[in-house]
């Protein structure tokens, strides 16, 4: 048996075990999807907590402030009652509205900001329903995965250990290019010659379906090496079809 065909027998299990895992990497990768986006919204959250947690430290502040300017404005009409001449009324009055001025200031601060904190607040009440509505999705989602993997379990490591065996038969070089190419291309990895015409020599790759050479299809059949398309650079093989089409007619 041909290096080529040695190959061909691992590749084929290779594509069994694709399919026959399809729908459990389907199911990883949609839970993979809810870990991202709950990753996302926990991450949101972190930050709305943390801007929230500031801008209420900023409004106690202002509220303080606020709180002070009025005590000191009470002190100074208790001391305007009691002012002994026009004039010093007049300076406690002036100081009065110079407070008030600025307390205005702090208030029209103070709520913008309780403006800003109530937007935050929604946008936390927000966050917390997507986080437990993603959470059940993720639960789902995980048991999903849970099921598919209980499900191909048995098979997956049977055609595991045939893989093994088969491919212990194939010379180390060539099945770790085999190996390299199918970790990019799968399925697309390795591909039969198509004899369009034999008699004109007119063959095709059956990934690419560009012409191949003759010499390459003589070369695969008569050595069965490692031979790559021209065009693709995929494995090539010959099939029970195309090697019943390359027989010489009957009389």
């Amino acid at each position: 048996m041909s290096e080529t065909d040695k190959l061909l027998r691992v590749f084929l299990v290779d594509k069994q075990l694709s399919g026959l895992t399809a729908r459990l990497k389907a199911a990883e990768r949609f839970l993979g999807e809810q870990e991202k986006q709950l990753s996302q919204l926990e991450s949101a959250k972190v930050t709305v907590d943390a801007q929230l947690k500031q801008l209420s430290g900023s409004i106690a502040n202002h509220e303080g402030e606020m709180a002070r300017l009025d005590a000191r404005i009470e002190h100074l009409r208790t001391q305007m009652n009691s002012a002994q001449t026009n004039r010093e009324y007049k300076a406690f009055l002036t100081e009065i509205n110079t407070i008030k001025a600025d307390r205005s200031k702090i208030e029209t601060i103070a709520l913008e900001q309780m403006a800003q904190a109530d937007g935050l607040r929604a946008q936390q009440s927000e966050i917390d329903a997507n986080r437990e509505d993603r959470k059940k999705v993720r639960t789902v989602a995980d048991d999903e995965r849970t099921k598919r993997a209980e499900e191909i379990r048995e098979r997956v490591e049977q055609m595991k250990k045939e893989r093994e065996t088969l491919a212990g038969d194939v010379p180390g070089s060539v099945l770790s290019a085999y190996q390299s190419l199918y970790a990019r291309r799968e399925e697309e990895s390795m591909a039969p010659v198509e004899v369009q015409d034999r008699k004109r020599h007119e063959f095709n790759c059956g990934s690419c379906m560009m012409s191949i050479p003759v010499e390459i299809v003589n070369r695969l059949m008569t050595h069965g090496t490692l031979t790559y398309c021209v065009s693709c650079q995929c494995i090539l093989y010959m099939d029970e079809a195309a090697t019943t089409a390359m027989q010489p007619a009957k009389r």
